[in-house]
């Protein structure tokens, strides 16, 4: 700081301007979220929505296409019950899995669509900079996209509703199967939404944007399947000792008594499940078909159990092979009661679609991390040919 004289007095001059660091913020706080922000935002977004006749149209297909396979499940499991001799099995439980696998299917088609172009199709329109430069903050940009993408979603799910509970009419599903199974599809949908909006943010492309979200759905619902089983060998080639209960080679397969079991060691390849079943846990059919309440049904009744079938086998995997094996019941009908020597196993049953909800709730929650950093303000470095207003 310099002195200047005026009138013989020595004044001192103005401090110089501090510049301000290069990449600070110039606006609003990155992170700062308020309710009116993200409701603005979303608002913005829903009405562009509403006022499409595209919209009214897919929301009008996807009722007729999910209607229709409602019927078609209806009529093909009726036609098997009627051909097997199982008519007393209710058909719920066959009919309301299929439903809402159908429905989370189309989910996983349609959530990536209303997300993906939210961030860089704003950006090539060139509306993206004047949010950006008025006092929202991009944690509220980005959440207010996601909100209206994920009530888009939403209007989606409301509409196969009425199928859903078409299940319930049939017997044998529970009632709470329908709210727990709706509001594990809103949750995965909103994970899958949050997805497709990073990836927006990280690619000034639209098309870019919306193959890499399909990539990571294809990776979460197909590759999860594809890489359990090829990893299956992998836990496979140590062999293990094994107990095994067998017939006696003195029994006589013409009586008709339980034969009295003998049991021996045997050298065996067995599958150790129990490292790689999380493979299988992160998978959104697996979430839904886990999260969804048992069946309600006769343990002595035969009959599909879509969900069911999946929760069963999914946390068997996770318990890994049994230390015995019981291979001495012949088949034979007698008027004794078989009475399996192998002790019963005491396996962790507990649910396993927490652990894959959470996984996929993640992966969104990286989404929106990574989309509010792209959408800071000053932005150090743009893609080349980004569009900025």
């Amino acid at each position: 700081m310099s002195t200047v004289t005026t009138g013989g007095a020595a004044v001192p001059d103005a401090p110089a301007p501090v510049p301000a660091a290069p990449g600070g913020p110039s606006g609003p706080g990155t992170w700062r979220v308020t309710w009116q922000g993200v409701r603005t935002v979303a608002t913005l977004e829903l009405r562009q929505r509403v006022r499409s006749t595209r919209w009214k149209i897919a929301l009008l297909v996807w009722f007729l296409v999910v209607g229709a396979i409602t019927a078609l499940a209806w009529a093909a499991m009726a036609s098997v019950s009627s051909g097997t001799g199982i008519e007393q099995e209710p058909l719920g439980p066959a009919i309301f899995g299929l439903v809402v696998f159908f429905v989370l299917f189309l989910g996983l088609v349609v959530a990536p669509t209303l997300s993906a172009t939210a961030i860089n199709g704003d950006r090539s329109a060139g509306t993206l900079a004047i949010l950006q430069v008025t006092l929202l903050s991009p944690a509220e940009i980005v959440l207010g996209k996601l909100l209206a993408s994920w009530t888009a979603a939403l209007a989606f799910l409301v509409v196969s509703v009425p199928f859903l509970v078409a299940g319930l009419a049939a017997g044998g599903t529970p009632v709470l199967s329908v709210v727990v199974c709706l509001v594990v599809l809103a949750l995965l949908l909103a994970g899958v939404c949050a997805i497709g909006l990073g990836f927006s943010a990280l690619t000034a492309r639209s098309a870019g944007s919306a193959v890499l979200t399909y990539l990571a759905v294809a990776g979460l619902t197909v590759l999860s399947l594809l890489v359990f089983g090829l990893t299956i060998p992998a836990v496979s080639n140590q062999p293990q000792e094994v107990r095994v209960w067998t017939v006696p080679s003195t029994y006589d397969w013409e009586d008709g008594r339980v034969p009295e079991c003998v049991w021996e060691t045997q050298t065996q390849y067995v599958s150790h499940t129990e490292r790689t079943w999380w493979l299988l846990a992160i998978n959104p059919f697996v979430v839904v078909a886990d999260a969804a309440p048992a069946a309600e049904r006769d343990d002595a009744s035969i009959g599909l159990d879509l969900l069911g079938g999946i929760r069963l086998g999914v946390r068997a995997l996770r318990a890994g092979p049994a230390p015995e094996q019981d291979r001495c019941w012949t088949g034979q009908e007698s008027g004794e009661s078989y009475v399996s020597p192998v002790a019963e196993r005491d396996i962790d049953d507990s649910a396993v679609w927490p652990w894959g909800l959470a996984a996929n709730l993640l992966l969104g929650a990286a989404g929106v991390a990574l989309a509010v950093r792209r959408l800071r303000i000053p932005q150090r470095t743009l893609a080349r040919g980004t569009r900025v207003a």
